[in-house]
C-alpha cells in the first residue's frame, strides 16, 4: 500500500497523453489566448476592492509596495509553473505536476485542494457579481426584491423596512448558467468570450488611471509608509508585509492558465508566455491603480466596499461610476469563466488516472470539451452561489492556492535532481534559489491566515482523504499497475 501512495506517474506516459489524437481535448489556444486567460482570472474583485482595504487598514500609500512584494512571491511560483507546464503540457495543473514528482497521495491531496480554489472561488465571485449588478441596477432605479438576490442564511431589508431572510440568489445562478453554457460549447468560443471581456475591463482600468492622474495630490502620499500604530499588521513596514498577504488574493488565478495546457497549440513555448505574461501585465496595472487611488483619496478613507468608486467621486467625474461598474461586472465574469474552465479539467485529469469515476473523462463528440464535468461543476457552483453567503471562502481559496504553489515549487526542484535528462523548453533561472524562495514566501502567507481557515482546510482534507482511501486508491490505474507488476 505504501508503495502505491508514493507511486509517481511516469513522465513518458504523461508526454504520450499530451499528444493530440483527435479524440481528446482540442488544441486551439495561442500564447495570446493563454495570457488573456491569466489576466481574466487575475483581474477581478481584487483590483476593485482589496486595494482600498489594504491601504486603509495595513499599508497606507505603501500598498504599492505590498503589490510588488505579493508579485515577487507569485513570480517565484510562476517561474516554477512555467517550467512544469512547458515540460508536462497536460491538463490538470498542480495535480498533474505533483503526480509526476511526489506521488499519488500528494497528487490527490492537491487535486482535492484545487477544488477550493476553482469551484468555491467561482461561487464566491458569482455572489460578488450579483451584488455588483444589484447595486448598478439600484443606481438606475431598477430594484430587484432583495429576497431573490440573497441566500436563505442572509438577512435582508425589504422596501417597507422589515427584515427577513433571503430565498435564493437568482442573478448569481443565472450568470453561472450562462458561463457553463459557454464553456460546454467549446474552448475556442470560451477563449474568445474571455478575451473580449478582458479587453473591456483592461480598458476600464486604464480609463480610471488616465482620468485619475490629473487629480493626484502628492500630499496624500505623505508619509508614504505611515508609522506603526502599535499593532504588527497596521502600518509601518510590518503593515506593508501584512498588506502583501491581503493583496496576494488579487493575484490568485494565474495558475489557471496551466489547466489549459492540453488545449494549447504550442504548449511548450506558449505556456510560459501565458503564465508570466499575465502576471507581468496585471502587476503593472495593480501598481498604477494603487498609486493613482492613494494619490486621489487619502488612504484613511479607502476602507469602503468600492474604493475605485470612491476615487471617481473624488474626481467629480460621476458618469464614470457606471463605467467602473461595467468593468467590475466584466472582471468578475471573466474570473468565473476561467475558474470554471479550470475545475472540470482537474476532474477530467483525475478521472483519467482512475481516481474519480470514468464518467468524468467523457469529451463531447462535437465540441471536444469535458462537458460532463463542466455541467457538474456549473451545478455545484450555482447551488453554492445561489444559497450560501460565502464570506469565509476567500481565505479558504487563498490557503488552497498557496498550498498548490508550494507543491509546484517543490516538484520542480525534485525533478531537476531526479530527471535532469528531461527536455525543458523553459527553465526557471537559479532554481536552487527560486524554488526554496517560492516555498518559503508562500508558507509565510499561509501562516498569516486565521486559525479558523486552517481548521476548515483540515476538515476539507479529511473528507478528501476518506474518498481517496475508500474509492480512488482501489481504482487507480497507476496503483493497479504496481499491484500487477
Amino acid at each position: 500500500m505504501a508503495n502505491q501512495l508514493f507511486a509517481t506517474k511516469p513522465l513518458d506516459l504523461l508526454l504520450r497523453e499530451s499528444v493530440d489524437t483527435g479524440h481528446g481535448l482540442k488544441r486551439a489556444l495561442s500564447a495570446t489566448d493563454l495570457t488573456m486567460l491569466g489576466v481574466g482570472a487575475i483581474i477581478g474583485a481584487g483590483i476593485f476592492v482589496l486595494t482600498g482595504q489594504a491601504a486603509a487598514q495595513h499599508a497606507g500609500p505603501a500598498v504599492v509596495l505590498s503589490f510588488v512584494a505579493a508579485a515577487i512571491a507569485c513570480v517565484f511560483a510562476g517561474l516554477c509553473y512555467a517550467e512544469m507546464a512547458s515540460m508536462i503540457p497536460i491538463a490538470g495543473s498542480a495535480y498533474t505536476y505533483s503526480y509526476a514528482t511526489m506521488g499519488e497521495l500528494l497528487a490527490w491531496i492537491i487535486g482535492w485542494d484545487l477544488i477550493l480554489e476553482y469551484s468555491l472561488g467561482a461561487s464566491t465571485v458569482a455572489v460578488g457579481w450579483s451584488g455588483t449588478l444589484v447595486s448598478m441596477l439600484n443606481d438606475m432605479g431598477i430594484h430587484i426584491p432583495p429576497q431573490f438576490t440573497s441566500g436563505p442564511w442572509t438577512e435582508v431589508t425589504l422596501a417597507d423596512g422589515t427584515k427577513t431572510f433571503g430565498a435564493v440568489n437568482i442573478p448569481a445562478i443565472l450568470i453561472v448558467a450562462v458561463i457553463t453554457t459557454v464553456l460546454v460549447l467549446g474552448i475556442r468560443e470560451s477563449a474568445n468570450v474571455n478575451t473580449t471581456i478582458v479587453f473591456v475591463k483592461i480598458g476600464v482600468v486604464i480609463a480610471f488611471i488616465v482620468a485619475g492622474v490629473r487629480f493626484i495630490n502628492p500630499a496624500n502620499w505623505s508619509p508614504f509608509v505611515p508609522p506603526n500604530t502599535g499593532r504588527f499588521e497596521s502600518f509601518g513596514w510590518t503593515g506593508v508585509l501584512t498588506g502583501a498577504g491581503v493583496v496576494f488574493f488579487a493575484y490568485i488565478g494565474f495558475d489557471a492558465v496551466s489547466t489549459a495546457a492540453q488545449e494549447a497549440k504550442n504548449p511548450r513555448e506558449d505556456m510560459p508566455k501565458g503564465i508570466l505574461g499575465s502576471l507581468l501585465l496585471c502587476t503593472v496595472l495593480y501598481i498604477l491603480v494603487a498609486g493613482v487611488l492613494t494619490g486621489i483619496v487619502p488612504y484613511q478613507k479607502l476602507n469602503v466596499p468600492a474604493p475605485i468608486t470612491e476615487g471617481i467621486n473624488a474626481t467629480g467625474i460621476y458618469w464614470m461610476r457606471y463605467v467602473i461598474n461595467v468593468g467590475a461586472l466584466a472582471g468578475l465574469s471573466s474570473v468565473m469563466l476561467v475558474m470554471m474552465l479550470g475545475q472540470p479539467r482537474i476532474f477530467w485529469s483525475m478521472a483519467g488516472d482512475g481516481l474519480l469515476p470514468p464518467v468524468f473523462t467523457k469529451v463531447h463528440p462535437r465540441f471536444r470539451t469535458p462537458y460532463i464535468t463542466t455541467i457538474l461543476t456549473g451545478i455545484a457552483v450555482a447551488i453554492a452561489a445561489g444559497l450560501f453567503p460565502i464570506s469565509v471562502l476567500g481565505h479558504l481559496v487563498s490557503i488552497g492556492t498557496l498550498f498548490a504553489f508550494i507543491l509546484v515549487c517543490a516538484g520542480v526542484w525534485v525533478l531537476r535532481h531526479m530527471r535532469p535528462d528531461v527536455s525543458r523548453p523553459f527553465r526557471a533561472p537559479f532554481i536552487s534559489v527560486v524554488a526554496p524562495a517560492g516555498i518559503i514566501t508562500c508558507f509565510l502567507l499561509m501562516y498569516g491566515l486565521p486559525v479558523e481557515t486552517w481548521e476548515r482546510l483540515t476538515i476539507w482534507m479529511a473528507l478528501g482523504l476518506a474518498i481517496y482511501f475508500f474509492y480512488s486508491r482501489r481504482h487507480s490505474r497507476i496503483g493497479n499497475a504496481h499491484k500487477n507488476a
